[in-house]
């Protein structure tokens, strides 16, 4: 069970040399728990600004419950849109399933649907931007007797107790430190938008279910609502800026007439942003005092929504095992095995989810309607009780 305890114990007076490299979803928050925590970490991100990539996330209860115990769950909940509800619908609109997250998660918490900049911000709010270093990359790592030596892009060269990669799913801490890992390709592309639109009915993220593809919407915002077509691909392809939006409109043309308002909104081909969808599977996150967090060290199909999730109970747990842990090698030999089950649970069943919507429409929509709402709760109940 997670938990903040109400005093700094002797841990902090021994280690308190921590770097966080990266300053997206992960590092940030890694950033936040830590200092709340009691540690002062230094946190190097490469990008040269504040800058978040992507366009929507989804934080589901599970991770909510943890910004809360952070301090910092008011400010997300205020820059994003609250979510009780989601369905399942066929191409042509009609409601397959629908499930009732406030029953689902009752008890944990709420779920949010905020874009990544607005996210990005709210974390902010409890860092300390002064321990932050914007345009710096980490170049080598070294280790010997429990000290990391690191060389930076700048030439700055430091020593720290405990280095965590939360540098995402292209890694150099992990290459650096455990080897060069390829991520996998999912079989799936996706193209994904922020429109500026309100939503009808707002309290709701919806996957339309089509063939050989899906769409799912959820606003963001009182004012813009998320969008992103998952389509099948035998294997990824690059797509220019050029003409995306064309293909976009095309892609969802056989949706009909179930997204104009969303594809009337947008009107230039840089609003839409097209990626692999990829995942990663490692053997081990650490080497030594060096530890993979997020991405970097799991990155999953997008298909469950939770991603940005278990890189914020990452940083909670390794917070909470640094605090309580009598020495910095004793967290770090207890947090795999408090992690990997769930991170192996999301992984497998992200891969399993996926496939299945892109299954023959009328074998699909069939077990939707009979099984749907209860293969999802089945889905997610491993994740109700505390990381």
């Amino acid at each position: 069970m997670y938990h903040i305890p109400g005093r700094i114990g002797d841990f902090m007076t021994r280690t308190e040399r921590i770097l966080i490299v990266g300053g997206g979803v992960a590092g940030l928050t890694a950033a936040v728990a830590l200092r709340r925590s009691g540690f002062e970490p230094e946190l190097v991100e490469r990008a040269a600004s504040w800058r978040a990539l992507g366009t929507g996330i989804v934080i589901q209860p599970n991770a909510t419950r943890l910004l809360r115990y952070l301090g910092i769950g008011s400010e997300v909940e205020k820059a994003g849109a609250m979510v009780g509800r989601f369905q399942f619908l066929s191409r042509a609109g009609d409601l397959l399933s629908e499930i009732d997250l406030t029953e689902l998660w009752r008890g944990v918490g709420s779920g949010v649907t905020v874009e990544r900049g607005a996210l990005q911000n709210a974390l902010l709010c409890g860092v300390d931007r002064a321990r932050c270093r914007l345009g710096v990359s980490v170049a080598s790592l070294h280790q010997r007797d429990g000290v990391v030596s690191v060389g930076f892009s700048d030439g700055v060269s430091a020593d720290y107790d405990l280095i965590i990669g939360a540098d995402g799913i292209g890694s150099t801490v992990r290459a650096l430190a455990i080897g060069k890992a390829a991520p996998k390709y999912c079989g799936q592309s996706a193209w994904r938008a922020l429109a500026p639109m309100r939503r009808h009915r707002a309290a709701e993220i919806q996957f339309w279910l089509g063939d050989g593809c899906f769409f799912t919407t959820y606003p963001v915002s009182a004012e813009r609502t998320y969008g992103c077509a998952y389509i099948a691909e035998p294997s990824p392809r690059h797509e220019p800026i050029d003409g995306r939006l064309a293909r976009f409109r095309e892609r969802l043309a056989p949706f009909g007439d179930s997204f104009r308002a969303f594809l009337d909104s947008l009107d230039r081909d840089d609003q839409i942003h097209c990626s692999a969808v990829e995942s990663l599977e490692l053997p081990q996150w650490r080497n030594g005092r060096v530890l993979l967090s997020g991405d970097a060290a799991h990155a999953s199909s997008p298909m469950m929504g939770q991603g940005g999730c278990m890189a914020i109970e990452d940083a909670a747990v390794v917070a909470e095992l640094l605090e309580t842990s009598p020495t910095v090698d004793a967290a770090l030999n207890a947090y795999s095995p408090r992690r990997r089950p769930r991170v192996d649970w999301v992984q497998a069943q992200s891969d399993a989810f996926g496939w299945n919507v892109l299954a023959p429409a009328v074998v699909r929509d069939a077990a939707i309607r009979e099984r749907g709402a209860q293969a999802f709760r089945d889905r997610y109940a491993p994740l109700l009780p505390a990381p």
